[in-house]
């Protein structure tokens, strides 16, 4: 989900009631707040406060909420998990440290550490482009002797490596391992994953959930014309040039819906009209039978 604002250091409360509503309405099976698509990095931690008990307060238990606690600190990491149980959430989601890249049994051991000291239940995440660690197989197999540890959300894009990665579900057949990219969902279910977290289900979550529940149900025509339709909504990713297009274009997407403003944390911006005018070309383009 992404974290919608008004400003540098303020929440828009009306876009995200909205945004939690659609999610909702459209059949999530659970929000992930303060992730990547979330900006968590670039928020303060009064504000990851103020979301995380809005959110949670909102949701009021109809789905899970998980909260993304990954920092450069482990006092952080800990503290924002504090708030996220005292709130009501269900799990929390945790990377490695960002800016100094961790080896392997530097990641095993922060792990271990870390885990028993957060008071919910854990999602592991790997995310190598932007923490510059990779969860090796042979680590997270190292871990799963940690009950608390719940599965594990893979956004690396690598298919090799997700089949790898669920194969571990024979250690722990609990666990759920989830995909990122959400291009590759489908695909990502026909080899054992569980679903995926997905930022375009930001824009059209019906979209997304019905394309799962085809696939789920090995009705291929159905999936492929849904599948379809996510491939053309990847081209909003592709408007402007920065790292951070992804995330202006979904939120330019979800502003021209009339769901939230598309502001963005420091210190980046929105979409200027010229992008915002080839975001709203792409949503255009869709089947609105299939996305609605």
């Amino acid at each position: 989900m992404v974290t919608p604002l008004r400003g540098p250091d303020e929440i828009d409360f009306d876009g995200a009631s909205r945004l939690i509503e659609r999610l909702i309405e459209g059949g999530v099976a659970g929000l992930f707040i303060l992730g990547t698509t979330g900006e968590a990095p670039s928020l303060s931690y009064r504000l990851r406060g103020e979301f995380i008990r809005f959110v949670c307060k909102t949701v009021d238990k109809r789905v899970p909420v998980l909260v993304g606690v990954t920092d450069t600190s482990v006092v952080e990491s800990i503290a924002v998990a504090g708030v996220a149980a005292d709130a009501g959430a269900d799990a929390v989601v945790l990377s490695m440290p960002y800016y100094f890249p961790a080896g392997q049994t530097e990641l095993v051991h922060y792990i271990r550490r870390l885990v028993p000291q957060l008071p919910l239940p854990v999602m592991l995440y790997n995310m190598p482009s932007l923490t510059k660690v990779n969860f090796d197989i042979e680590s997270l197999a190292q871990l799963t002797d940690l009950s608390q540890v719940i599965g594990v959300k893979d956004s690396g894009g690598d298919l090799a490596y997700f089949e790898r990665l669920t194969a571990l579900k024979q250690q722990r057949p609990d666990w759920s391992v989830l995909i990122g990219p959400e291009h590759l969902m489908a695909t990502s279910l026909g080899l054992g994953g569980d679903g995926g977290v997905n930022g375009g289900a930001n824009i059209y979550p019906k979209l997304f959930v019905r394309c799962y529940q085809a696939t789920r149900d090995g009705d291929q025509a159905a999936e492929t014309a849904l599948q379809n339709q996510i491939e053309k909504l990847q081209a909003i990713y592709l408007v402007g040039k920065y790292a951070s297009r992804h995330i202006k274009g979904t939120k330019s997407a979800l502003s021209i819906l009339g769901i939230c403003d598309d502001k963005l944390a420091e210190p980046f911006n929105h979409f200027e009209p010229p992008e915002r005018a080839r975001v709203a070309e792409v949503l255009e383009s869709l089947n609105t039978d299939l996305i609605e």
